[in-house]
Order: structure tokens, then sequence, then C-alpha cells
């Protein structure tokens, strides 16, 4: 940030300095342009300096300057009470046509009587500019003051921004805009009626570089300033969304003017720069209520693989917690030749079943099934076990159905999570977030 300062106020110096080095080089105004005639007589000169004398005989400032005219060069002595009076003469006799150079020799009088006399009718002329203009003034800031007040009665409006703007940073944002377009624009038109047109045009400038400079210093600020409107306005997530920005998961605790904050499945707190958040890849888990989960089981190559997928489609379709449309799937993928993975996918309602725990579920129930009708995971190390009749009949699994029965797993999203949830969504006034939507029943 200290080289971006730096590099603003190098901009600057060199802006100003832009004047000064064109005023060396000659640039500047008084030095008489144009083609230099050959001719070169007494007649010219003579008329030059007539059209001189004739002009300084008109204004008082110059009723102590000499002028000499030879070859088309002018000379000029004498004495002036003010400093800017010689460039204002050198400006006109660079206009005379005819004239080369012009040579100063003019010096700043040294009589005070004359100087102080000077001062005072420059003094006078300046009252009576502004006594003329104080009606100007005094309707300038009458008509400043009303456009500030109105101004800010229409910034203090909270009910009218909060019915145009999505949350309450972007209606204080509305309110600042309007307050600070309003100081702008009364100062503008205050300026313009007081006919202060090149004070206006001097702040305009100033502000133009200062915004330049302001840019190329706070570039992050800014940047994170305009994500974080962008954010507000789009709501790409609500509270206690689970997303995942830049390989972290979470459910989102709150957005502010800072940083978005959320909260991991372990229990941690991350937050993430605003501009991060509206550049990253970002993942909405909750957006969609309906979720598919997918799960790999391994059976042996040699088994029936049709058989094998269309039991694994029978058995998602038995549970309760997969949804009927849309329907399962399940197909085959080729893995290797020590085992054969069949990915099996079902969907569902995030709205009262935890995904995590549903999809473990339906894991243990399709593996189950498969191990019940055969299909068991192969091993990939092959043994020879030699067993009896007893023991082939104490290993056969028990279907009958006592055994059978099971208790059903609870797939409800963990009340515990769901409280540290509650507790890190502090309503302090600064979340920029929508109130989460109330769940069907809840």
């Amino acid at each position: 940030m200290i080289q971006r300062l730096l590099a603003g106020l190098l901009l600057i110096v060199a802006l100003t300095a832009m004047p000064a080095l064109a005023r060396e080089n000659g640039e500047g105004e008084g030095a008489p342009s144009g083609a230099i005639s050959v001719q070169d007589n007494a007649a010219t000169d003579l008329a030059i300096l007539n059209r001189i004398g004739s002009i300084l005989g008109q204004v008082d400032d110059f009723d102590r300057v000499d002028v000499q005219v030879d070859a088309g060069i002018v000379s000029l002595s004498g004495e002036v009470t003010e400093q800017s009076a010689t460039e204002r003469l050198k400006s006109l006799i660079a206009r005379i046509d005819g004239v080369v150079a012009i040579q100063d020799h003019v010096l700043l009088s040294t009589d005070i009587g004359t100087r102080l006399e000077s001062v005072r009718e420059r003094f006078a002329a300046r009252m009576n500019q502004v006594v003329a203009g104080l009606p100007f003034v005094v309707l300038g800031l009458i008509v400043g003051a009303l456009i500030v007040l109105v101004g800010g009665w229409i910034s203090r409006r909270e009910k009218t921004m909060a019915r145009i703007a999505p949350n309450p940073f972007i209606a204080e944002f509305l309110s600042q805009t309007i307050r600070l377009t309003s100081w702008i624009v009364a100062l503008v038109v205050a300026l313009d009626l007081m006919e202060a047109t090149t004070l206006l045009n001097t702040l305009l400038g100033a502000a133009g570089i200062f915004g330049l400079s302001l840019s190329f210093a706070a570039r992050d600020t800014i940047e994170g300033f305009v994500a974080t409107i962008l954010l507000s306005l789009r709501q790409p997530f609500r509270p206690n969304d689970l997303i995942e920005v830049n390989g972290e998961r979470g459910r989102v605790i709150r957005l502010t003017s800072r940083g978005t904050t959320l909260l991991t499945l372990d229990g941690n707190h991350i937050r993430f720069p605003n501009q991060i958040i509206y550049k990253a890849v970002l993942t909405n888990f909750t957006r969609n209520p309906e979720r598919r989960f997918l799960v790999d089981l391994t059976v042996d190559p040699a088994a029936d693989l049709g058989r094998a997928r269309d039991l694994v489609l029978r058995e998602l379709a038995r549970m309760g917690f997969v949804l009927a449309r849309p329907e399962p799937v399940a197909w085959v993928e080729a893995s290797g030749n020590e085992f054969i993975v069949i990915r099996a996918g079902g969907w569902v309602s995030q709205e009262g079943t935890d995904f995590d725990l549903a999809r473990g579920e339906a894991y243990r129930q399709l593996r189950k099934a498969l191990d019940a009708e055969g299909f068991a995971i192969p091993e990939l190390v092959h043994r020879i076990h030699v067993e009896n009749q007893t023991e082939r009949d104490a290993d056969k699994p028990d279907t009958s159905p006592s055994k059978r029965r099971e208790r059903a797993p609870d797939l409800s999203p963990d009340a515990a999570f769901e409280q540290l949830v509650d507790r890190g969504r502090v309503n302090d006034g600064r979340d920029l977030l929508e109130p989460a939507r109330p769940k069907p029943g809840g």
C-alpha cells in the first residue's frame, strides 16, 4: 500500500511540474511567434515603436516603462509596481506584427508610496467585486443548503430504503450514497451560482487526481467492498446453507462487510474475505433440497453382474429414505482383475434427513443384501480352507424372520450441531444475509 501511495504522489508531482517545464522550455506566453520578415528598415521599427507607445499611453501601469526598437527587437526598461505587469506587457507586445524578440530590463519599483497606492487600488477593486457578488454568494449558499437538507431527509427514510434494498448493508450504502451525492451537487451548484468556475475546475481536478491515487492505494479494500455489495444483492447462499469454497466445506454462519464465516462439520470457524468468496468456485449443497448420494460396492469378477445390479436397484427402492423420483440408478464400473465395482446412487431429501447418515446407511444395507445373496467382497489373498459339514452349517447366515428384524436407523440431522450453528449466528445487526427459510413442519 505504501508503494501505491508513493506512485500516486509521484503522479501528482509530475502533473504539477509540467507547466513549469513548459515555461523553462520557452513554451510560455509572451514569446513572439510566426515567420521573421527579411525586410529591416527604420520605417518598420518606427511603426512598431508608435504602436507600442499608443498602447502604453492607455494603461496606467506602464507609464514608467521606456521602449526602444531596433531591427524588430523591442527593448523594455523602467519600473513597474507589480511583477505581473511586466508579463502582461510582454504578452501585448508579442502580438504586434513585426516584433522579432523582446528584451526585458524592467525592474520592480522600490517606491513604497507608489506600490502601496497600487495595492490600495487593487484592494478596492476586489472589494467592489465582492460586494457586487454578495447576492450570488447568498443565493448559492441557500440553494446548496436546500439540496443538502433534501438529500439528508431522503437518506433518513429507513422504511423506504428497507423496501428498496434487500438487506441493511445495501440500505446503508444507498443512504450514504444519497447523502454524499447531495453534498457534491450542492457544492457544484453553489460555486456555479457564485460564478467561481475557476475554483470549481480546480476542485474537480484535485478530486480526480485524489480519487485515482486512492484507487491504486486501496485497491484490495475497494475490491472487497464491491464484492460485499454484489454478494448482498445476488445472495448465492443463505444462513445455515452447506457450501464448499476452495476445498473448505461448512455451514454459513454470517455475511458481513468484511467477510463470510463458515462453521465446518468439525466445529471450526473459517472466515473468507468476500472478494475470495465472489471469485471462487462455490458449491451450495443446500439450495436444492434433493441431493443424490453415490456408493461403491465391490463384487467378485466371476459373479453375475446383471443380477447383482438388479439386486442393488431393488434394495434402493425398498429404502424408505430414498426418493422414488428421481429413480435410483446403478451401473457397473470396470475396475480390475481382482474385483468389480457396482456404483449405486439414490436421491434423498435434505429436509429432515442427514445426507451423510443416509449415504452410510444405504451402503450398509446394500452391502448386507449383496453378502446375503453370495456377492461377497473378493479376497485379494487366496487361501485353502478345509471344513466339515458341521462347520458349514454353522457358517450359514441365519435368515429367520426374527433375526432379520432391525430397528430403523435415525437419519435426522444432528441436533447438537444445529445448536452450534444457531449459537454462531449472533444477531448484532451486521449480518447481510436473509433469514433462513423455515423447514416444513418447523
